[in-house]
């Protein structure tokens, strides 16, 4: 009985007593927002860098300054560590702001970018040449033909990964108390603080992103069986 009522007052201290439940409740707001808004950020920034790569090797080099830029940006992002870019975000280019939710989310959404782009370009790659060629004979550009024709068909064929791409941020976001933001972990570090509860803090937030990474890989999976499906319908 001593082992359960140790439990009972453990869970108390840590969920209901002052109402803690309500930090992570707030931290899984702010987990999911950056998370969120990060990847949308992300997803732009890749299309961009995969347009420009694509679109220089096929007009033979005519980019070679936006080339450069999107070279640039995808080997410093892909080859420093998220912390690292946080911390130079935070302390370096928005030094004078005082949100910190905000400039996680530029700069997760500036670190997936560097991944996503090579996801895009994959799939653009993956996209039949015939395809381009159609779009050219119809009388439109190499953007035009990018835009309208090919990159609709390559973001299709690519949707189970900008999923993976999600659960990875969403998994990443766990670093963001660096800056202040009080996220899951976060949460769970200052319940630990003021209660000197360990277990249920820590155990509790590595369930909660076991449960979304779960039910987000099988959606994933759902929607990869459909895109099978309609690819051979």
């Amino acid at each position: 009985m001593e082992f359960f009522t140790t439990i009972q007052e453990a869970f108390e201290k840590t969920f209901i007593r002052q109402n803690r439940y309500m930090f992570f409740v707030d931290g899984l707001k702010n987990t999911l927002k950056i998370a969120l808004l990060a990847t949308l950020i992300g997803i732009l920034l890749g299309i961009l860098i995969a347009v420009i790569k694509v679109l220089h090797k096929q007009t033979g080099g005519k980019l070679k300054i936006l080339n450069a830029i999107a070279e640039i940006y995808t080997t410093v992002i892909r080859g420093t560590p998220i912390v690292v870019q946080l911390l130079i975000f935070y302390n370096i280019i928005f030094r004078t702001s005082q949100n910190a939710v905000m400039i996680g989310v530029l700069t997760f959404g500036v670190n997936s970018g560097a991944y996503v782009a090579e996801i895009i370009r994959a799939g653009i790659m993956a996209v039949d040449i015939g395809q381009t060629e159609a779009g050219r004979s119809l009388g439109l550009n190499q953007f035009q033909t990018m835009l309208y024709i090919v990159l609709p068909q390559a973001l299709k064929n690519v949707l189970p990964a900008l999923g993976n791409e999600f659960i990875a941020v969403l998994k990443e976001t766990s670093v963001i108390g660096y800056v202040g933001v009080v996220d899951l972990t976060r949460a769970a570090e200052r319940v630990m603080s003021s209660t000197a509860e360990v277990y249920f803090p820590y155990i509790s937030i590595a369930l909660v992103y076991l449960a979304m990474v779960y039910g987000l890989s099988a959606l994933l999976h759902k929607m990869e069986r459909r895109l099978a499906r309609s690819d051979r319908s």
